[in-house]
Parts: structure tokens; C-alpha cells; sequence
């Protein structure tokens, strides 16, 4: 079964970096496209950045365009989020997503805190 397993949260102080992780296994990775979304206390999950299944194309929330770099690599059938210039405002839970033959599959969530 398709499984999602995201890592790399924690706390960071506020202009700190983070790399995320994620393991993904149960469908042909290379050939989905993947997502991360995120979800703040009390807000809606919201998408953070998109990857095409080659990597081909990239984009990204306003909100995190210039400081999060969304990458793949296939053979590790692995995707990554690499956020730097952390604010605040970035802590929230941070889910990797990816959608297979009309059903939507969730990892469990990682926590990213940014506070000093």
C-alpha cells in the first residue's frame, strides 16, 4: 500500500534552516507528482510546493517563494524540502502528499517550530 513517511522537523530559531524528508513506497514514485502542504494551529492546510514526477517543474506558495527549494530524487524515491530563512510564521505541521488513480494519500506529518 502506498505509504508516505515524512522527517526533518523540530524547533529552529527564527532566520534557521531545515530539510525535510520524504520516504515514500507502495506506487511508482517517479512516475506521481509530489506536494507539500502545511498546517498551522487553528488555520487551513495549505499547499507549500509542488514537484513534477521528473522534476520538471517546480512551484511554490508566495508565502515561501526565494527560501524553501522543493527536490527530488527518484532513485531514493524520496522527496525533499530544503526551507531556509525561517520565520515564525512558518510553524506548523508539514505533510507530504501525492495523489494515485483518483485517491489522495497523506503521510502522518512532521512538526517544524520556529521560535527563539
Amino acid at each position: 500500500q502506498v505509504q508516505l513517511v515524512e522527517s526533518g522537523g523540530g524547533l529552529v530559531q527564527p532566520g534557521g534552516s531545515l530539510r525535510l524528508s520524504c520516504a515514500a513506497s507502495g506506487f511508482t514514485f517517479s512516475a506521481n507528482a509530489m506536494k507539500w502542504y502545511r498546517q498551522a494551529p487553528g488555520k487551513e492546510r495549505e499547499l507549500v510546493a509542488f514537484i513534477g514526477s521528473a522534476a520538471e517543474i517546480t512551484d511554490y506558495a508566495d508565502s515561501v517563494k526565494g527560501r524553501f527549494t522543493i527536490s527530488r530524487a527518484n532513485d531514493k524515491r524520496t522527496v525533499y524540502l530544503q526551507m531556509n530563512s525561517l520565520k515564525p510564521e512558518d510553524t506548523a505541521v508539514y505533510y507530504c502528499y501525492t495523489r494515485r488513480r483518483f485517491r489522495d494519500y497523506w503521510g502522518q506529518g512532521t512538526q517544524v517550530t520556529v521560535s527563539s
